[in-house]
């Protein structure tokens, strides 16, 4: 099996960091203002902001993951990642329209709550945007040394290390603008690689006959093309998972407040387009894996795509693979960090600390500073080598506690901010209950928590079709999901955890949320007034 001298290995990462480090020169600004460093001052066009989602949702999972999902479980494996994971980026597009149109200066949704809710309810997204994007950080930076450590004879930790330093380089001085504008070049070298690669790898295992001489490698689930296994333990978990993401994640929301108002849908179709096209060639890789009887390094499957490219790839087209991986982690790496900076400047410095009244220029280097802890934190965590497609599908799971009430709160005005935490974490542990087995999920107490899961069900299909259809579809739909669900669900669902601890929590927080605001008193909300308490925390001057 190939690999790379070390100091080959240096010179290619060391390169592209370079390389990515002089392009942001271009775009660097003596003195950054506030606004621009969190959101490029809501003014990314069509091209950035499509590229720029495509690229920052490609990361290490969209290749670990997606090859893990075609190795395990076959034939869908694959489709399931890559289309689920491209559904994640459309969901989004109607309710952040919604977004902008309360809140056109926003720069994060925890500052939208805030001006609808206040402190509490805020904190609470800032905080699961907080772990999500520290944990999205520490798959990153493990993807990273799981490639460096197959392909040259640097460590695992040397390779964690590199990536962390390296991404902090390029993005500290100029945050989410630095972020945007590399992601466009790093879109077209992953797409020019993706072209490229899958081919050869193909085409070096025997081409169409391996589907042939390899179909007795693979289960008769894994050769079923709607396995019951795969959609129960990968895609519907992921399905579930994904639409949490396109509400709980930061860096989505960023490209939502900082893309043009007007382009907005086209962006976020076309990222849908591109994201599914080359992920699910991505997750094929795995598929063809098993096609051809390869067995992971050390049984784990973080190994598979930086072994199958050093044994069936001639070392130029290594290289070129390992600049693709590296450039897709890193695009996802620097968007976490832009994301929490942030987080930290407006929810914490913004928001708590000065109350409205900040010094731009204090506020920068608190962003600053905090993506330099980010960094840190990531590179520890890393070292833990959590499995990346379970770290993904619990922190999609953690997000789905507050779909429901951040929507909800944002369309109906008698939402109040103690049904809106109260719903948050009771769901939340009501899926830790699930998730970990703390609780024997047996008899009457599993019956509870399918009941909340066919609930959850119902709240995931109604949501899209209110964003997409309106209000009165997504009540139809909600409800006759939910309905037909309870026969599915109960006695069911209890032997597939995942599933049952993520539609819990969605189901948990919709039930909890729904009756606490029915049974309120507190006066209706006027959602004119959210755009009057989110501000700019810097104009620029005419």
């Amino acid at each position: 099996m190939f690999q790379f001298t070390t100091s080959s290995a240096l010179l290619i990462l060391l390169g592209f960091y370079g390389v990515t480090f002089l392009l942001t020169l271009t775009i660097g600004k003596k003195q950054e203002n506030a606004d621009g460093y969190m959101t490029a001052n809501g003014s990314v066009g069509f091209g950035m902001s499509a590229a720029s989602m495509t690229a920052t949702w490609i990361w290490a999972a969209s290749f670990y993951a997606a090859a893990s999902s075609g190795y395990k479980y076959g034939l869908s494996g694959a489709i399931h990642y890559g289309f689920w994971g491209a559904l994640m980026i459309l969901f989004i597009y109607p309710f952040g329209r919604r977004f902008r149109k309360l809140a056109p200066n926003a720069h994060t949704l925890a500052e939208i709550m805030h001006a609808r809710h206040g402190s509490s309810s805020q904190m609470v997204l800032a905080g699961s945007n907080i772990v999500g994007s520290v944990i999205s950080l520490m798959v990153n930076f493990t993807a990273a040394g799981a490639l460096v450590d197959i392909l040259s004879p640097l460590s695992f930790v040397q390779g964690v290390m590199i990536a962390g330093f390296g991404v902090l380089t390029y993005t500290l001085w100029s945050g989410f603008r630095a972020s945007v504008f590399t992601d466009f070049a790093q879109l077209v070298a992953m797409i020019l690689a993706a072209v490229i690669i899958i081919p050869m790898i193909f085409f070096q295992l025997g081409g169409p006959t391996l589907f042939e001489e390899g179909m007795p490698n693979l289960t008769l689930e894994q050769q079923d093309f709607f396995s019951t296994t795969a959609i129960l333990e990968q895609g519907a978990p992921y399905f579930v998972a994904v639409l949490a993401y396109a509400i709980g994640n930061q860096t989505i929301a960023q490209r939502l407040f900082a893309v043009r108002e007007d382009l907005i849908k086209p962006s976020f179709i076309t990222a849908t387009i591109g994201y599914g096209s080359i992920v699910i060639g991505l997750g094929m890789l795995g598929l063809l894996a098993l096609f051809a009887g390869v067995t992971p390094i050390d049984g784990d499957l973080n190994n598979l795509i930086p072994q199958m490219a050093a044994t069936y790839l001639p070392p130029v087209m290594v290289g070129v693979l390992f600049i693709m991986v590296i450039g897709s982690l890193s695009s996802t790496a620097d968007s976490d960090l832009s994301a929490l900076s942030a987080i930290i400047m407006t929810d914490v410095y913004g928001k708590h600390i000065t109350k409205n009244n900040p010094d731009p220029l204090k506020m920068l280097w608190v962003g600053r500073l905090t993506m330099v802890v980010a960094a840190l934190l990531g590179v520890v965590f890393a070292s833990l080598k959590l499995d990346i497609l379970a770290m993904l599908i619990f922190v999609g799971a953690l997000w789905g506690s507050i779909v429901f009430p951040v929507i909800v709160s944002l369309y109906w005005n008698r939402v109040t901010n103690a049904a809106f935490t109260t719903s948050v974490a009771v769901s939340f542990v009501l899926f830790l209950v699930v998730r970990f087995d703390l609780l024997p999920i047996e008899g009457a107490i599993a019956m509870f928590f399918e009941l909340f899961a066919a609930v959850g069900g119902g709240v995931v299909l109604g949501l899209m079709a209110f964003g997409f259809f309106g209000r009165m579809a997504g009540l139809i739909i909600g409800l006759i999901t939910a309905v037909v669900l309870v026969f599915f669900t109960v006695g069911f669902l209890r032997e597939y955890t995942v599933l049952l601890s993520s539609l819990t929590a969605y189901g948990a927080s919709a039930v909890v949320c729904t009756i606490m605001t029915l049974l309120s008193k507190a006066p209706d909300f006027d959602f004119n007034s959210i755009d009057q308490r989110v501000i700019e925390f810097h104009k620029e001057e005419a």
